[in-house]
């Protein structure tokens, strides 16, 4: 990460998916470190970045046009190094394994050690929204509007003995779902910490990954926590 005065660049991957929408929002954060960012095309516009944001869209065709661009291997040598945060589809390519994958699989960049799946609400039509309870937020107290829209779902936790230890940043609890979403029988506890598929935001190192779309609200956040906390902050 660069020091001093000098900016910090964040990247939205311009290949495909909602790079447009993160690219407004980091425009709108107000930080004492400048930020520049860079829509990344090539393996060139990757090696002027510090951190990186794999927007949400279809991970299949995210995958595709940047192994037709070259980038794949240096977005997994990018992920090793540095900080990136995963939002819906890019989460799929953020995770270690994906099920509901399609025909001929998925590729990731394995940066984060989850399983993940994909669709796992369903259809756009069971795309949806709900209050949210993300813990680091500036005004903690306040909700966050968290968008699903056919949104993956976090199967396991699967860290190994040398990685990161993985901290939950937000859970959905199935009391805010529609019955034919539900995660778990509704006698049992709906924010159980055993069941992963709650999970909707959370942190290994300096990963960050979100099965929602925080770049299609008003509310920016999410973005200023993934510069104070992921970019420039400490790993936890």
């Amino acid at each position: 990460m660069q020091s001093g005065s000098e900016p910090t660049n964040h990247v939205v991957i311009a290949l495909q998916g909602a790079f447009a929408e993160h690219q407004v929002m980091l425009k709108k954060l107000s930080l004492k470190q400048k930020l520049t960012v860079v829509l990344v095309r090539s393996e060139e516009d990757l090696s002027k970045c510090d951190a990186l944001i794999l927007p949400g869209g279809e991970s299949t065709t995210i995958a595709l046009l940047a192994r037709l661009a070259g980038l794949l291997e240096p977005l997994r040598e990018f992920t090793k190094k540095k900080p990136v945060w995963g939002t819906c589809a890019g989460a799929i390519l953020l995770a270690q394994s994906v099920e509901n994958t399609k025909k001929g699989g998925q590729e990731v960049l394995g940066g984060i050690s989850i399983s993940i799946a994909r669709n796992g609400w369903g259809s756009q039509v069971e795309s949806f929204e709900a209050a949210l309870e993300v813990e680091g937020l500036r005004e903690s107290d306040r909700p966050f509007h968290g968008v699903f829209i056919r949104a993956p779902v976090v199967l396991s936790l699967d860290p190994k003995p040398l990685d990161p230890p993985i901290h939950v940043v937000a859970r959905l609890s199935i009391g805010l779902l529609p019955k034919s979403q539900t995660l778990v029988p509704e006698d049992e506890d709906d924010t159980d910490p055993r069941d992963a598929r709650t999970i909707v935001a959370l942190r290994q190192g300096r990963h960050l990954l979100t099965t929602f779309h925080p770049e299609l609200t008003a509310d920016h956040r999410i973005h200023e926590y993934f510069v104070m906390e992921c970019v420039l902050g400490t790993p936890v």
